[in-house]
């Protein structure tokens, strides 16, 4: 039973009780302010990329959007993750672009 005791105190006792300071030191101080950075670049990456996006022209090239069978929900023409600025339907974006 003596040894099991020192074995067990080891682990909350003597040199290496003050680790979970370092860790929660390294967390806010190291850990968050890197993923703040990191989305800070994303978002300015993201900006930058979309400021002077324009649409390209609409070419109606029939195997590109070969419908065999309708989608099972909306009007059967638009995709899952449709955006009616970006995709194109076979007959040509839905909207007009506005600047």
């Amino acid at each position: 039973m003596n040894i099991v005791r020192k074995f067990s105190q080891a682990a909350t006792a003597g040199e290496h009780s003050g680790g979970w300071k370092l860790w929660k030191k390294l967390s806010f101080f190291v850990a968050i302010p890197g993923v703040g950075l990191c989305m800070l670049n994303a978002w300015l990456g993201h900006v930058k990329e979309h400021e002077n996006h324009e649409r390209p022209e609409f070419i109606p090239y029939e195997h590109l959007r070969i419908r065999n069978k309708r989608f099972p929900w909306g009007d059967g023409q638009k995709s899952l993750f449709h955006n009616p600025h970006v995709n194109a339907l076979p007959d040509g974006y839905e909207e007009t672009e506005h600047h």
